[in-house]
Protein backbone atom coordinates (compact mmCIF):
# COMPACT_ATOMS: atom_id res chain seq x y z
CA UNK A 1 0.00 0.00 0.00
CA UNK A 2 1.07 3.91 -0.66
CA UNK A 3 1.06 6.62 1.72
CA UNK A 4 2.67 9.80 2.36
CA UNK A 5 4.46 10.61 5.25
CA UNK A 6 5.43 14.16 6.54
CA UNK A 7 9.06 13.53 8.00
CA UNK A 8 11.81 15.78 9.84
CA UNK A 9 14.19 16.35 7.16
CA UNK A 10 17.30 15.35 9.58
CA UNK A 11 15.26 12.30 10.68
CA UNK A 12 15.22 11.57 7.08
CA UNK A 13 18.56 11.90 5.85
CA UNK A 14 19.60 10.26 8.90
CA UNK A 15 16.66 7.04 7.89
CA UNK A 16 18.33 6.77 4.21
CA UNK A 17 22.23 7.21 5.30
CA UNK A 18 21.35 3.93 7.60
CA UNK A 19 19.03 2.14 5.13
CA UNK A 20 22.26 2.43 2.52
CA UNK A 21 24.60 0.79 5.33
CA UNK A 22 22.26 -1.77 5.98
CA UNK A 23 21.82 -2.30 2.36
CA UNK A 24 18.05 -1.98 2.78
CA UNK A 25 15.30 0.08 1.71
CA UNK A 26 14.03 3.07 3.29
CA UNK A 27 10.49 1.30 3.10
CA UNK A 28 11.81 -1.46 4.85
CA UNK A 29 13.65 0.42 7.11
CA UNK A 30 10.09 2.15 8.12
CA UNK A 31 8.22 -1.25 8.12
CA UNK A 32 10.83 -3.00 10.45
CA UNK A 33 10.39 0.36 13.12
CA UNK A 34 6.71 0.08 12.91
CA UNK A 35 7.05 -3.47 13.71
CA UNK A 36 9.21 -3.26 16.77
CA UNK A 37 7.11 -0.45 18.00
CA UNK A 38 3.74 -2.51 17.40
CA UNK A 39 5.23 -5.37 18.96
CA UNK A 40 6.94 -3.67 22.09
CA UNK A 41 2.99 -2.08 22.43
CA UNK A 42 1.43 -6.01 22.50
CA UNK A 43 3.56 -7.35 24.62
CA UNK A 44 2.96 -7.57 28.47
CA UNK A 45 5.56 -5.81 30.70
CA UNK A 46 7.93 -7.73 32.24
CA UNK A 47 7.30 -9.00 35.94
CA UNK A 48 9.93 -7.15 38.31
CA UNK A 49 11.70 -9.34 40.12
CA UNK A 50 12.39 -7.78 43.59
CA UNK A 51 15.17 -8.69 45.71
CA UNK A 52 14.47 -11.20 48.66
CA UNK A 53 16.26 -10.98 51.88
CA UNK A 54 17.89 -14.39 52.79
CA UNK A 55 19.91 -13.21 55.67
CA UNK A 56 18.83 -14.48 59.39
CA UNK A 57 16.62 -12.93 61.89
CA UNK A 58 13.17 -12.30 61.08
CA UNK A 59 10.31 -10.74 63.06
CA UNK A 60 10.48 -10.64 67.15
CA UNK A 61 8.92 -13.28 68.52
CA UNK A 62 5.39 -12.87 69.67
CA UNK A 63 4.82 -10.17 66.68
CA UNK A 64 2.07 -10.93 64.15
CA UNK A 65 3.91 -9.91 60.76
CA UNK A 66 0.26 -9.88 59.23
CA UNK A 67 -1.32 -7.13 61.39
CA UNK A 68 -0.30 -3.83 60.63
CA UNK A 69 -1.43 -2.49 63.99
CA UNK A 70 0.87 -4.47 65.92
CA UNK A 71 3.79 -3.54 63.23
CA UNK A 72 3.34 0.13 63.66
CA UNK A 73 2.85 -0.54 67.82
CA UNK A 74 6.10 -2.55 67.48
CA UNK A 75 7.65 0.28 65.60
CA UNK A 76 6.50 2.86 68.31
CA UNK A 77 8.46 0.93 71.30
Amino acid sequence: MKTTLDLNDSLLMEAKTLAVQQHTSLTRLIEEGLQMRLRAQRAPAKAVRLPVYRGKGGLASGLDGLSNKAMLDAADS
